[in-house]
């Protein structure tokens, strides 16, 4: 895979208009979005754009199996846990990206990490998302 074969950079395949939710958004407003839009992970943002983590399938499972939760949870009744936000369970340092890292770059790090989706920011603001099927269907293009 070269440089030429798959895209400059980072910015010539990403995905720029990003589903996002905020801070104070509750585990029951997370569920309602993996159900409507059926990606794995999701960023957490500002009002103005700043990325504050991200909230993917697996931290939402944990947060829903009372064993899996931190011990301030133990006991908590489903209606409580729906109520928790998302500040509260997501994962406040994600690997992010620049628009102009290289593409191949950006796989290596999705497969060093084990990551499906990377947020792309410039200067702490998210302005996309690269997914591992962002960089496939670039390869199959060039085909």
């Amino acid at each position: 895979m070269t440089e030429a074969e798959i895209g400059t950079n980072v910015k010539d395949v990403m995905t720029r208009d990003v589903v996002t939710v905020r801070e104070n958004d509750t585990l029951q407003d997370l569920l309602e979005l993996f159900k409507k839009y059926h990606y794995h992970s999701y960023p957490v943002v500002t009002p103005d754009g700043e990325l504050l983590g991200t909230v993917n399938e697996d931290i939402v499972l944990q947060s829903l199996l009372i064993g899996s939760v931190p011990s301030a949870m133990f006991g908590r009744s489903i209606t409580m846990l729906l109520g928790e936000d998302a500040k509260g369970i997501m994962d406040h340092h994600p690997i992010t990206i620049s628009p102009d890292t290289r593409l191949e770059d950006a796989a290596a790090l999705m497969i060093k990490h084990s990551i499906h989706r990377m947020c792309v920011v410039v200067d702490k603001k998210l302005v996309g998302i690269l997914s591992k099927r962002d960089i496939i269907n670039e390869i199959y293009k060039v085909r």
